[in-house]
């Protein structure tokens, strides 16, 4: 690492979201492109469980996963770009694209996981809305072709 070079500066200099959680999958690290994206304060965050940010009818798929990660020390992502549905503070749902990487401590064993998210959600509603008007497009021309 170059000299001088300050690693929490960097976590909080990103525009993407950072956040770690420890093996029990409590966060420990929140950024404030997190803040931004999910609506809650670092201190509203830290100590919290993923829950936080997790949808209901996601989290049992979330924890499985999750916790085999932990056990085995080895997530089948990699540098897949992961994209879910998340949670916003006022309750709005969000989706959301990230990467996550394994943290290990000196002696090998997992101390974490890093997930670097980005909001997608308007750009998942642009593909959406597009997608929408491609079957209108194409349901007018099999009228038109019926007719």
């Amino acid at each position: 690492m170059a000299p001088g070079f300050d690693v929490s500066g960097l976590v909080a200099a990103i525009g993407d979201a950072v956040v770690v959680s420890d093996p029990e999958g409590l966060i420990v690290v929140w950024n404030p492109a997190a803040e931004r994206i999910f609506g809650f304060s670092e201190a509203e965050a830290l100590g919290q469980p993923l829950d936080l940010i997790t949808p209901d009818r996601h989290r049992r798929r979330h924890w499985d996963g999750y916790h085999k990660t932990m056990r085995t020390g080895v997530t089948k992502y990699g540098a897949d770009v992961l994209r879910v549905p998340a949670l916003h503070k006022d309750g709005r749902s969000l989706s959301i694209a990230f990467t996550v990487g394994m943290l290990h401590g000196a002696d090998g064993a997992v101390t974490g996981i890093a997930a670097i998210i980005r909001d997608e959600t308007a750009r998942w509603e642009d593909e959406r809305q597009l997608r929408r008007r491609v079957s209108d497009l194409e349901a007018g021309v099999q009228a038109s072709i019926s007719a």
